[in-house]
């Protein structure tokens, strides 16, 4: 049973059925049901068109549960409604359901969810368990986010921003859970679709930036599971094949001359990994880089990695002036400033900071690393 063919056919299909006026929710009961039968039919007898096949089924489905609970009238309609089996039409709707799962009425948790159930084609106990939540948590969470955009048409342009912070949301996540979906891998998969529907130079960005980051996962992490600094990773172990496409596909992006944040964080991406050795980072471009985003995106979070990447350009004092202007209450920030004051020779300071940094830290992997930095600077004094 090819499982990529039919996850891949699932957005399609889905949006085949809203477009002929079935709700949201409907429509994705009556797309699940449709994949169940083909699970259990194609194996043995398989269609000539998968797509057109799973749109009759699905269609029918609707109609079967729709006759269960609206008026004689309107079940003729439909029934009338129903288009001859034949070929699915060829144009792509997915990108149209990647704007109704991303809908700004959506809290950004439901509208990854839905987006990793309706876009994705994961089942609600896979993506439960990416999320390590109960499967009915996650269940009632999507039921929530289905009926918020079940009566939104799918008849006006979407927020490609909005797509891509969800699907960098997933992204992000795949890093900090431990589960048998690999959300990382995920988020590219569906940003690859997303890039291939969509002539956007910011969803060029965002794939980019999530190959480049995707290329040194192996070396993020020791034997025993500790995080491991940039600067310490073992090269050699990055993916350079990875990285090779991440590159060509940034250089696409920066070549239409419309610069976004995502191409911005991939071009700094690109010059870590562009470096053999860290010592050979081009920290002077890096900042010039930092300094796009700060333009771009007026954030704070950008600001304290500024500071780092001058910190490494200019000097630790220069890297501590410019944090100095920063709250002091930001994620990372005493961090930042226990790095810095160890690379200004300050032990003292910056063992206390990453003392500090440990108990505000926001997993148990960083926690660890800023525990152990802490030790490691306390054993050499």
């Amino acid at each position: 049973m090819n499982e990529e063919l039919l996850r891949s056919l699932t957005p399609s299909v889905l949006t085949v059925l809203v477009r002929r006026g079935a709700d949201f929710a409907a429509a994705e009961d009556a797309v699940q049901d449709a994949l169940l039968e083909a699970v259990r039919v194609w194996p043995a007898d398989p269609p000539r068109d998968p797509k057109g096949w799973l749109v009759t089924v699905a269609w029918r489905r609707f109609l079967d549960a729709r006759r269960a609970d609206t008026a004689r009238r309107r079940r003729e309609d439909l029934i009338e409604e129903e288009p001859a089996p034949g070929p699915a039409p060829a144009v792509d709707d997915t990108l149209q359901l990647y704007f109704l799962c991303a809908h700004p009425s959506l809290t950004p948790s439901s509208a990854v969810a839905l987006t990793l159930r309706a876009v994705g084609g994961l089942t609600t106990r896979q993506i439960a368990r990416a999320y390590l939540v109960p499967e009915a948590t996650m269940a009632q969470r999507i039921s929530r986010a289905k009926r918020t955009v079940s009566g939104v048409r799918l008849d006006r342009h979407g927020d490609v921003a909005t797509v891509l912070r969800v699907l960098y949301l997933v992204f992000n996540e795949g890093y900090s859970t431990d589960a048998d979906v690999d959300l990382t891998a995920e988020a590219i998969r569906l940003t690859r679709q997303l890039a291939a529907v969509i002539d956007h130079p910011e969803v060029l960005g965002l794939l980019a930036l999530m190959l480049l980051h995707h290329a040194r996962r192996a070396a993020r992490t020791g034997p025993d599971g500790a995080l491991v600094p940039l600067a310490e990773q073992d090269r050699g172990r990055w993916d350079t094949e990875l990285i090779t496409e991440g590159i060509g596909i940034l250089q696409t992006a920066l070549a239409r001359d419309r610069l976004g944040e995502f191409q911005a964080q991939a071009a700094i991406a690109a010059l870590h990994a562009d470096a053999q050795r860290a010592e050979e980072t081009d920290w002077v471009q890096i900042v010039e880089w930092y300094d796009e985003l700060v333009r771009l995106t007026g954030s704070p979070v950008v600001r304290l990695n500024r500071a780092v990447a001058v910190g490494e350009a200019d000097g630790a004092r220069a890297g501590l002036a410019e944090l100095a202007e920063l709250d002091d209450t930001l994620p990372r920030h005493t961090a930042v400033a226990a790095y810095l004051h160890e690379r200004d020779g300050d032990l003292g300071t910056a063992a206390r900071l990453y003392a500090d940094a440990a108990g505000k830290a926001a997993n148990l992997a960083e926690r660890d690393h800023l525990t152990r930095q802490a030790a490691r600077l306390n054993a050499r004094r």
